[in-house]
């Protein structure tokens, strides 16, 4: 399959135009079983080392939202101490778990056997599971369904929380899905004011291409 300058074009758009959203602008609409199997769909079709596909799902039920969300406020609380020197965080919002429809938590399925390609990076398994979760993101911009990645978690609280053994799975991620009221035209943080863009130029390391 050959691909044109106008699928480019596109999907050069839908990268431009990702979008960690969170509570402040998720919206009460429900998503289809359709538009959430097609963002599961492409998760099982990201790249994994080994052909491992080690990545796993748990669709978050109302009872385990409000005990994440829970969680995450305590620990949010926590974690202004150390942003002390930067009074934009308290008033940030930095979640969207009750706003948003659909919750799901993310996690690496551990091998107990030797894995192609993981016998020397040993993480590499869990990168393949930050790929799925990528494909997940740009789908669901691609559908207009916004997500938001929430990590200011423990996760040994939330293996409690959906009583997962920690010897067997590692937690990845913690997203939320939701229609929103806008995607923003540049990232909020950006907008915002707390980081600037870092150009391209910065961020080679061999200098024969700088």
């Amino acid at each position: 399959m050959k691909f044109t300058k106008k699928d480019l074009k596109v999907l050069n758009k839908i990268i431009i135009s990702r979008r960690d959203v969170r509570g402040n602008n998720f919206i009460p609409k429900k998503i289809s079983k359709k538009k959430l199997n097609c963002i599961l769909d492409s998760a099982l079709n990201a790249p994994s080392v080994g052909y491992s596909q080690p990545w796993r799902f748990v669709i978050v039920n109302q009872e385990k939202k409000d005990l994440v969300y829970n969680h995450f406020s305590k620990v949010y609380d926590k974690s202004k101490e150390l942003f002390k020197d930067k009074p934009l965080y308290k008033n940030l919002k930095l979640e969207g778990i009750k706003e948003s429809d659909i919750n799901i938590a993310v996690y690496y399925k551990k091998s107990k056997k030797n894995v192609l390609g993981q016998t020397y990076m040993k993480r590499a398994g869990e990168y393949s599971v930050v790929c799925a979760i990528l494909n997940m993101w740009l789908t669901a911009r691609a559908l207009n369904i916004g997500m938001g990645w929430v990590s200011i978690l423990k996760p040994k609280e939330i293996n409690k929380i959906f009583d997962i053994n920690k010897k067997d799975y590692k937690f990845i991620a913690y997203l939320c899905f939701g229609y929103t009221k806008e995607f923003y035209d540049e990232p909020e943080l950006k907008k915002l004011g707390w980081k600037k863009k870092k150009k391209k130029n910065n961020l080679i390391l061999n200098k024969e291409n700088k």
